[in-house]
């Protein structure tokens, strides 16, 4: 009980005593839907706004009283209003010090001021304790109780208590709290809501270059090309024929890009014989955006089969098989059986239906929800072997479509090659290179420098060996 008779929640690491009152001063929304949460979770609730006669959107069953009067019944305080408005708080020093002051507060831009909001908050009283806290959650979330995609909360603080009494509280309402330490961690915090996707710009950077030079290429190629040389109009194409040969391509691409790092990572160790050396920042983040590049060309893989399944249904390819069948009835032949083209045609369908199978499989196993349910060994096989196994059955089926149009110089257009042979650079490179690293004599080199085996501590090892052997 403090100086006033009132009630105050005791510092402690176990939040249970759900008799105890709870602050909030702001009426907005994020505190109403955070008042809301509390009362369903069985807590009472104390209001403070700067017109406690205006309660009309706030939950029922809660208390409205000036922010004086508020702050001074309960010991656990959430400032629910934005910075700019911390001024009043200054007026409130001696009601607010020694009480926990959680801020939830966020900003419209990364690092938009100097300091935290909540590291000036604790200047602003400076006889309170500060915590971090509730800012990555959605007031939406709250309210609607959709809370699957963001339960956990960051906590920080620099009183330890404090910060046990606010992590209590978290897991009280159903949320997950994680330590982030003291309240030096309070920016990194506030910047975090307001990162669009950031391990996925590098991804959809990539995805979006191929996809555009993919593009003007096979314009140039089939449009461009046959508009000035024939003076045939097949623009139609860019609707339909050309994305389903982009798709593909990038899709490809991008499978292979996921797995060429990880090669890349391993020649480096046997060249620098240790593992524990630092790899370049470019392949760091190369490594670390792997799981959204193969995504992205997941979602490629999709449209590539979308557009395949209607070809059948346009009027080019309708128009086209009617022409051929009229044609062979005027001209009273059939055109023969190639046993070799069928088996081309069948493998080459197989091989897409088995790649696209294990694609998919890929992709499912990327998921949280999928990736938790699976120990590391079984999490590395999927994506380890099962992926070498897709980019081995995607790029063979890219193979079977071309065949032999590379080797015919009718084919290249102003010195430019079909484009299904740009699909195959990326993904022959990693496969040969991956081979090399499964030989015997290199496989087993780079599973010792994995088990922590160093070229220079052999080497320091002999030396010293030698110099004992000499003084003896």
């Amino acid at each position: 009980m403090d100086t006033n008779g009132t009630n105050l929640i005791p510092l402690r690491s176990d939040f249970t005593e759900k008799s105890d009152s709870i602050c909030i001063l702001g009426t907005g929304d994020f505190g109403r839907a955070l008042g809301f949460k509390f009362l369903q979770s069985g807590f009472s609730v104390v209001f403070g706004s700067r017109n406690p006669g205006k309660t009309s959107l706030l939950p029922k069953g809660v208390e409205v009283l000036s922010h004086e009067e508020a702050a001074g019944k309960c010991a656990l305080v959430i400032i629910a209003i934005q910075r700019d408005h911390y001024g009043f708080l200054s007026e409130l020093t001696e009601v607010l010090d020694g009480k926990i002051l959680v801020d939830i507060s966020n900003n419209l831009k990364v690092d938009q001021y100097p300091e935290s909001n909540a590291e000036y908050l604790a200047h602003v009283v400076p006889g309170a304790k500060v915590v971090k806290a509730f800012n990555t959650v959605s007031a939406w979330a709250l309210q609607s109780g959709t809370l699957d995609a963001s339960r956990q909360v960051f906590v920080c603080s620099d009183d330890n208590l404090a910060k046990h009494t606010v992590m209590d509280l978290v897991r009280a309402i159903g949320l997950t709290p994680q330590d982030k330490g003291s309240l030096l961690a309070a920016k990194e915090i506030e910047n975090y809501p307001l990162q669009l996707f950031p391990m996925w710009r590098l991804p959809v950077y990539i995805c979006a270059g191929l996809t555009v030079f993919l593009f003007l290429y096979c314009v140039i190629y089939d449009v461009v090309y046959s508009a000035a040389v024939t003076g045939t109009d097949v623009s139609f194409r860019i609707a339909i024929s050309i994305p389903n040969k982009v798709f593909p391509i990038v899709s490809l691409m991008l499978l292979g890009l996921v797995y060429l790092p990880g090669v890349f990572a391993a020649f480096i160790q046997l060249h620098r014989g240790t593992k524990y050396s630092r790899f370049p920042n470019w392949l760091d983040r190369w490594m670390l955006c792997r799981k959204q590049l193969g995504l992205v060309a997941l979602a490629y893989a999709f449209l590539h089969a979308i557009y395949t399944l209607v070809i059948p249904i346009r009027y080019y390819a309708r128009h086209r098989a009617a022409t051929n069948v009229i044609t062979q009835v005027q001209k009273n032949e059939t055109n023969p059986f190639l046993i070799v083209s069928a088996w081309r045609s069948d493998s080459y369908i197989a091989l897409g239906i088995l790649g696209f199978f294990f694609y998919v499989v890929l992709g499912i196993t990327s998921l949280p929800s999928v990736s938790n349910a699976v120990n590391w060994r079984e999490f590395r096989f999927v994506q380890s072997k099962l992926g070498y196994l897709t980019l081995l059955l995607c790029t063979g089926h890219a193979f079977l479509f071309g065949w032999n149009k590379f080797l015919y110089i009718a084919n290249f257009r102003w010195c430019m090659p079909p484009a299904y042979t740009l699909a195959l650079v990326i993904p022959c490179i990693v496969l040969i290179l991956k081979f090399i690293l499964i030989l015997p004599c290199i496989d087993k080199r780079i599973t010792k420098i994995r088990q922590g085996w160093e070229r220079s501590s052999v080497a320091i090892e002999d030396k010293k060996f030698k110099n004992g052997h000499a003084a003896i």
